[in-house]
């Protein structure tokens, strides 16, 4: 069998719990027509020939689904009774948090419990995690992402709003209160799931059960089960084992690394160590009681390394999340690689460090006694190594972006990644101990711009931002540091959040005074952004303020830079535009034909967003349609992963589909709903109002109905965002509720008034079309003429946003005639300019003549060109006027529980 991706297995997990397909996408945030080609996949891989049996075969197969379950290395001994006692505190209450000293055993057991109860969840170890990314690390662990405007928080939420599932949180200690802020919000919005957490200290949030680990009561097991791994012809007594034990207080890691001596040194030997290490601690100061006897342990251990070995375990442990003999090697440069390699292996042999797979870790109680062995000459050189393995690193996973495997070793290193540059100083501090050089800041700035990239390539955007930020701070000079910031503003554009970017290009203008043309380039891209993606303040932008910085753009700029000379030449067209989103149609020709002299697909692919808009708003619909398809010719082999490209994919994976529905062409924009190589294709903001508008157009109004209820139910969990323009896409849900007369179609066409945040119509411009293709399309419907004449009134008023205003008037047009309001034919005239741009508005004017004039043959043509578009609700509606197909065609359309004319 083929292997099966990430995203097949989800969907065959959610087949083995006979989710339909509109289920499944709700659930993934992905299309319909992408769950069905995932199912066709599994159906092929899989060799059976039906849905059930693949439900069956999955059902038969699925896996607990526990993530990131560590995997014991050794039996596990004893804790019986605590294991029952977790079990039974998880079973009378949702926040459990098993608590001790480190070194007690707290994480194998929670990920025991974890395995036995077979729970869906993660398993999360916070150890690397730094404060403020909990909420990322338990995200990550169940490979989500974010989906802006959403919070990443939201994300969480809403897909563990979906099952049952078990979060383990280990090794809380370092981070309680945001462990517990989280742990509280999740358990309040999530009845379904229930958190079992390891910590040296209690969360302190509401309900929290709490399970204290005492000493192990098979203390002496465990020490003979460790022992006789070391030597297979071990012996002593049990009075010595005892004894030995109780010197150990019982504690797992203090007796695992006991018995890693007792090969060499015998049970005497080892109690005869440990008395003199447990009596050079007795009258020390700062060692909490609990901690001694391993604090004894580790600290004799250590004491019995050669010097070669100290050497590496204490660079070790500048590693928070792990190391790779690479990683390793990089802390001890005059080592060879297989002599690394060697002392690894020896420090493994006695349990100071844990291999898993090609992987190493110092256990953190064991790391935290590694450090502090370091002298402060020491850390100061562990932590320049560190920052310049980390700056390797990263910019060798920048190279991997391109390829599918690179998420993987990210995800492995990039708690070091974060930790190495958030351990370097400010370069203005007094005495910077990570970086004392110049060479020092070189590293921190290509460590931040490569940690920018590839947070933004594993869809972290918030976190892209602040790492460009950060290396905008510590770049070498002014004009490098605004480049930064454009990365920073790309990053931002992408995720719709144009307010921040606008202010980021601001910000990066001033810091590029030394070069003209970064400064012209930085204020054209903040006109065009202004213009472009006007939310929130920007709306509020004057035109002074905006012509003013298009002024200072013009004037900066050097000539000869054809890039900038397209820049400024689009920042023109849409400042000239007369509007916020608008554009001047002859300026943005001229910024086509610059942006074609650079070459850059980009560039040329921005120009023409903004002949798209010019023609979009003259009404020249399918002129605009020409743009949007050659822009997603342009952007089809542009990298994903560059923040410099990714916000123009974007928009013109937005607008293609929204183009596609402006001319008709619902086959093309039924496609782009589902096109798989949408960047943004599981954006419930996006792509669900997509789905909603061409499934009501299309007649696919059960789908319709269903990713509407989502979208709002959405829409209200995030706390109702200021997104306007998915209100049309709840006008077209009230469309399907009027059709079917089911009392629902004010209740939606007032949800999308909310949603424009304007009390009236009138008010929201880009809502008034298809709230009146609405009204004026369920009037004809049922025969409602008695606000016949005001609706077709509406529908031929000035539409100040054109792209549905073929729909609003040929349905209003038909409404004339069907309400039999004496200037039809006028309005049948009038709308003949709009149906030449949109193949739906030509099969209703067609279908609309026909009812005035009687011509049963125009109206199968009418039906027939509505078939060809795919609009199967509109051909039925088509036939049923028609005596030789009314009867079959109204069988269809109460199978769509319509209205039957």
């Amino acid at each position: 069998m083929n292997e099966v991706s990430a995203r097949e297995a989800e969907v065959l997990e959610a087949l083995a719990g006979h989710r339909s397909n509109a289920q499944i996408a709700r659930a993934l945030h992905i299309s319909v027509r992408t769950v069905e080609s995932h199912v066709s996949s599994l159906l092929r891989k899989y060799g059976v020939t039906d849905r059930r049996e693949l439900a069956d075969l999955a059902g038969s197969q699925r896996a607990p689904g526990m993530t990131g379950l560590p995997a014991g290395r050794t039996t596990f001994v004893g804790r019986s009774t605590e294991t029952a006692a977790v079990r039974t505190a998880l079973g009378q209450s949702r926040l459990v948090t098993l608590l001790g000293p480190g070194g007690m055993g707290k994480t194998r057991l929670a990920a025991v419990v974890a395995s036995e109860v077979g729970a869906a969840g993660a398993f999360v170890d916070l150890v690397p995690v730094r404060d403020g990314l909990v909420t990322r690390a338990v995200a990550t662990a169940l490979g989500l992402t974010e989906r802006p405007p959403q919070s990443l928080e939201q994300v969480l939420i809403e897909h563990l709003q979906q099952g049952r599932w078990l979060l383990v949180l280990d090794n809380c200690e370092h981070l309680v209160d945001e462990a517990a802020v989280l742990a509280e919000r999740l358990l309040r919005t999530c009845p379904e799931v229930t958190i079992l957490a390891t910590s040296r200290e209690r969360l302190g949030v509401p309900a929290e059960a709490t399970v204290l680990l005492p000493p192990l009561d098979a203390a002496i097991e465990l020490f003979t089960d460790r022992a006789l791994a070391v030597d297979p012809a071990f012996t002593a007594s049990t009075d010595d084992l005892a004894e030995i034990c109780a010197r150990l207080d019982g504690m797992p890691l203090a007796i695992e690394l006991a018995a890693a001596r007792i090969g060499s040194l015998g049970a005497d030997g080892l109690q005869a160590a440990l008395d003199d290490r447990l009596r050079l601690l007795a009258g020390g100061r700062g060692v909490d009681a609990r901690h001694r006897s391993l604090a004894a342990v580790i600290g004799w251990s250590h004491e019995l390394l050669d010097e070669q070995e100290r050497l590496l375990f204490r660079r070790l442990s500048i590693y928070v999340g792990g190391f790779d003999l690479d990683a390793a090697s990089a802390t001890s440069p005059e080592l060879g690689r297989g002599e690394v390699a060697d002392l690894l292996g020896r420090l493994t042999d006695k349990s100071l460090a844990v291999r898993r797979g090609s992987r190493w870790r110092l256990l953190e109680t064991i790391r935290e006694f590694a450090r502090d062995q370091l002298t402060e000459d020491e850390l100061a050189t562990a932590q320049n190594r560190w920052l310049h393995w980390a700056a390797d690193t990263a910019t060798a996973l920048e190279t991997r972006l391109d390829a599918p495997d690179w998420q993987q070793p990210y995800d492995e290193v990039a708690g070091d990644l974060r930790a190495a540059l958030a351990a370097t100083p400010d370069p203005a501090a007094p005495n910077p101990t990570a970086r004392d050089t110049a060479a020092g800041v070189v590293v921190a700035h290509r460590l931040a711009r490569s940690l920018g990239h590839l947070g933004f390539a594993r869809r972290e955007f918030r976190e892209s931002i602040g790492h460009y930020r950060s290396a905008a701070e510590c770049a070498p000079d002014g004009v490098a540091a605004a480049l930064d910031l454009r990365s920073a503003a790309d990053a931002t554009l992408a995720i719709s959040d144009a307010e921040t970017g606008v202010q980021l290009l601001l910000d990066a203008a001033d810091r590029a005074v030394a070069d003209g043309n970064v400064r012209a380039t930085m204020l054209a891209l903040a006109v065009i952004a202004a213009n472009r993606y006007p939310t929130g303040s920007l709306y509020d932008l004057s035109k002074e303020r905006s012509q003013e910085l298009l002024q200072q753009a013009v004037d900066s700029a050097r000539l000869g830079d054809s890039q900038v000379s397209a820049l400024l030449a689009t920042a023109k067209a849409w400042e000239h535009g007369g509007r916020r989103i608008g554009a001047d149609p002859d300026l943005a020709a001229e910024a086509v034909a610059a942006a074609r002299r650079t070459g850059d697909p980009v560039l040329i692919a921005g120009a023409l967003d903004a002949l798209t808009v010019a023609a979009g708003n003259a009404g020249r619909l399918r002129d605009a349609r020409s743009y949007a398809v050659e822009r997603m010719r342009l952007v089809g082999p542009l990298p994903r992963h560059e923040p410099y490209a990714a916000a123009e994919i974007i928009d013109a994976f937005h607008v293609a589909p929204t183009t596609a529905t402006a001319v008709g062409d619902l086959p093309a924009a039924l496609a782009a709903v589902g096109a798989p190589d949408d960047p943004v294709g599981d954006h419930p903001y996006i792509s669900l109002p997509r789905m909603i508008r061409v499934y009501a157009l299309t007649g696919q109004f059960d789908a319709c109905v269903e990713h509407a209820d989502a979208l709002w139910e959405r829409w209200q969990g995030a706390g109702a965002p200021p997104i306007e323009w998915m209100a049309s896409a709840l006008s077209a849900a009230a469309m399907v509720h009027g059709l079917r007369d089911d009392g629902l179609f004010d209740v939606w066409q007032s949800r999308a008034l909310e949603v424009a945040r304007c009390a009236d119509v009138e008010d929201a411009p880009w809502l008034a079309a298809p709230y009146t293709f609405a009204r004026a399309r369920v009037a004809v419907q049922l025969g409602d003429v008695q606000h016949a004449a005001a609706v077709v009134r509406r529908a031929f008023a000035d539409f100040s946003e054109r792209w549905w205003a073929p729909y609003a008037r040929s349905a209003a047009a038909e409404l004339a005639v069907v309400a039999g309001l004496p200037d039809a034919s006028e309005y049948l005239a009038a709308t003949a300019p709009e149906a030449a741009e949109n193949n739906w508005a030509a099969a209703c004017l067609t279908r609309a003549t026909a009812r005035s004039t009687g011509d049963l043959d125009a109206l199968l043509r009418a039906a027939d060109a509505f078939e060809h578009i795919g609009a199967e609700f509109e051909r039925a509606y088509t036939l049923a006027l028609h005596p030789a197909h009314a009867s079959e065609a109204r069988a269809e359309l109460a199978a769509l529980q319509v209205a039957v004319p």
